[in-house]
């Protein structure tokens, strides 16, 4: 699970450098960053669960 998420999030941020997505905050080229942070914290979301569920 925490493969695909870490895929799917430098997938977006790749999108992001080439053609900005458009959301709020992700309008610039340079925001692939914010996308950085993001990622970092739902794959630290996801190991977290799985240590405390499993």
């Amino acid at each position: 699970m925490t493969k695909l998420i870490a895929l799917l999030l430098i997938l977006a941020m790749a999108i992001q450098v080439i053609k900005p997505l458009g959301l709020p905050g992700l309008r610039r080229r340079m925001d692939f960053w914010k996308l950085a942070l993001i990622a970092f914290a739902v794959w630290a979301v996801a190991l977290l669960s799985r240590d405390f569920l499993m």
